[in-house]
């Protein structure tokens, strides 16, 4: 496995797809760093020099990534939270915070149903 930006990318993959496995890059950003190294997206990783490998790391050197990434994003949603911004209490109730319905569905967020049973008719 090939090491770039202290992440092991797997070797049997597309170098254009193996650097998706980084947070923080997807299929766009991985084509634009390729594109910036001057390195065929349909190259493997295996096949790759350590010269190409140098030109890879020296090109994304320019993007947030991993931790630092996940540290902003986790701040910014403190923020959004301390605030009390709409977005910040949606996160803070655990609902779903870009408009979606919660009256039905929203299952993943609010997790499994909680069932609510009905009041018992008194009989005479």
């Amino acid at each position: 496995m090939a090491r770039i930006l202290g992440i092991d990318i797997p070797n049997q993959k597309r170098i254009e797809i193996a650097l998706t496995y980084i947070f923080g890059i997807g299929l766009s950003s991985a084509k634009t760093i390729l594109k910036k190294a001057k390195i065929n997206p349909d190259k493997r990783v295996k096949d790759l020099s350590e010269e190409e490998l140098v030109a890879i790391r020296n090109a994304a050197s320019g993007y947030k990534i991993e931790g630092d990434l996940r540290r902003e994003i986790a701040l910014n949603i403190k923020h959004l939270t301390e605030i009390g911004s709409w977005k910040g209490i949606r996160h803070r109730k655990n609902l779903p915070v870009r408009g979606q319905r919660t009256r039905t569905n929203a299952r993943t967020r609010k997790g499994p149903r909680k069932t609510v049973a009905n009041k018992k008719i008194e009989s005479k």
